[in-house]
């Protein structure tokens, strides 16, 4: 894990208000990726405990379920929030939240404990926020391995996109740029190797 962008999820996660319908929101998520990092639940177990979410993707994966229940528990145990991307009925079976894809509400009238989404425009953040996302992850905010060569918004374009709250930084994000980010008003950011 990055030691700066652990100390970033700290001050932020100090500096929020103990109470209201956005407390508690953490500052620091991992979004999983079989390939880049492996075990999810592995990851999750070194996750400092109250200070991180997980977006549980890894689509394809035949063990889905099972790992799905496994990194549950752990997050149970670690505090850590859990979002499932893309599959409403995995997310109630494991009591997390969902995660949206572009703001796409699944058909389904289920109400979920956490709602997040991801956006690489403003259509999709616009979308996301009807659809009850707390928190919409816009990116790419920086160069990512995730998709080589795809243009990135940097920090003052990101920052005029992620105008109205609730948005967080996802793609590239590092201790090395999270400080721009901060100074451009994010107080939550997504990454996947940076916190493995």
């Amino acid at each position: 894990m990055d030691d700066r962008l652990a100390a970033w999820g700290r001050a932020v996660k100090s500096a929020q208000p103990g109470t209201g319908r956005k407390a508690g929101l953490p500052p620091l998520w991992l979004f999983t990726d079989w390939a880049r990092i492996g075990d999810p639940v592995a990851v999750a177990r070194r996750l400092p405990a109250g200070l991180c979410g997980v977006v549980f993707r890894d689509d394809s994966r035949a063990d889905r379920e099972a790992v799905g229940r496994r990194l549950a528990q752990v997050c149970r145990a670690r505090r850590l929030m859990l979002v499932v991307a893309g599959d409403w009925r995995l997310a109630a079976a494991l009591g997390a939240g969902l995660h949206l894809r572009g703001g796409r509400r699944p058909p389904c009238s289920r109400r979920f404990p956490m709602v997040t989404s991801s956006a690489h425009g403003l259509a999709d953040i616009h979308r996301a926020r009807r659809a009850g996302a707390r928190l919409v992850f816009l990116s790419p905010a920086f160069p990512t391995e995730s998709h080589p060569g795809a243009p990135a918004l940097g920090a003052v374009r990101w920052a005029a996109m992620a105008r109205g709250g609730g948005v967080a930084a996802l793609g590239g994000v590092s201790g090395a740029v999270v400080r721009r980010l901060s100074l451009a008003g994010c107080r939550a950011v997504g990454a996947i190797g940076a916190l493995a």
